[in-house]
């Protein structure tokens, strides 16, 4: 007949309960042990914290590449004990997208700002007339500009959430929806961007350099602005129609235009975070 272990009373340290095992009966706290403080349970400990080894965390990601408005859907009906709260998977991201070389989704160089973009004529006389006060040259400027502004569009990332909750408020404004529902759905759009058009995109494309490497042909032949856009269009589009019917309910024709009204609302609060960007950027040097 086995022993069965022995049971050591404890005295609980946060209530002061009186129990027998290793959590208290009343208030769950665990009884720390050595082990509990090795260096190889802190590591684990750690990679829970940031539900990198939560399964739940694998299980949020990948509905939110399968099922796009699902997770905002659950999370606004009152059901998320089976799911990472879309705030929890957008910092778990945006910490690997901050810390890594991943593609800059989020950021603009200074000569984007200054040419590709609706507001680039006032950010040409703006910058034109710093160099010129300052005495610096062009070049010069953007050094600092785009060093700098590479770690601010990483940090700014939550505020195009909040702008780009607006299109899509005003889009499906008859669906019942509280405007914090919409920025649920906006934080499952920027981690769906990041994971699958940084982070994922990111990693495809190193592997597909070293292969173009082999060949003797580079993948700069292939790969432009044009080719990056054309990803980001359909990649979004996707994530927006299956939301509209997902999140929103839509559905006939109108899914449809509401889709494209959706990517045109996205284009737009993307215009307004890179402006907000370079005013930030600009007064910050």
């Amino acid at each position: 007949m086995s022993k069965q272990p022995v049971q050591y009373e404890h005295t609980c340290k946060t209530c002061g309960n009186v129990f027998t095992g290793i959590y208290c009966n009343l208030c769950g706290e665990k009884v720390i042990e050595p082990k509990d403080r090795s260096f190889r349970n802190f590591v684990a400990n750690s990679l829970t914290a940031l539900t990198l080894a939560d399964n739940r965390f694998l299980k949020t990601l990948w509905l939110t590449v399968k099922n796009p408005g699902f997770l905002s859907k659950e999370y606004a009906n009152g059901r998320r004990v089976n799911y990472l709260r879309p705030l929890q998977v957008f910092f778990v991201l945006n910490l690997v997208y901050f810390l890594f070389p991943v593609l800059q989704l989020f950021n603009s160089t200074l000569r984007t700002q200054m040419y590709y973009l609706f507001h680039s004529p006032m950010v040409r006389g703006m910058v034109n007339q710093r160099v010129m006060d300052e005495g610096i040259s062009l070049s010069g400027f953007t050094m600092i500009y785009n060093e700098k502004t590479t770690v601010l569009a990483k940090l700014l990332i939550v505020v195009f959430v909040w702008i780009a909750s607006v299109p899509l408020s005003l889009i499906f404004r008859k669906k019942n929806r509280y405007f914090t529902d919409h920025v649920a759905l906006a934080i499952e759009l920027a981690c769906f961007n990041i994971f699958v058009n940084a982070i994922s995109l990111s990693v495809i494309l190193l592997v597909l350099s070293k292969i173009f490497k082999w060949s003797g042909t580079t993948l700069g032949d292939y790969l432009n602005d044009t080719t990056l856009t054309v990803i980001f269009i359909s990649t979004n589009l996707y994530f927006i129609y299956r939301a509209a019917r997902t999140f929103y309910g839509q559905t006939g024709k109108s899914l449809i235009l509401k889709s494209v009204l959706g990517i045109v609302g996205l284009f737009l609060a993307l215009e307004a975070y890179k402006l907000l960007l370079f005013f930030v950027t600009f007064y910050s040097i």
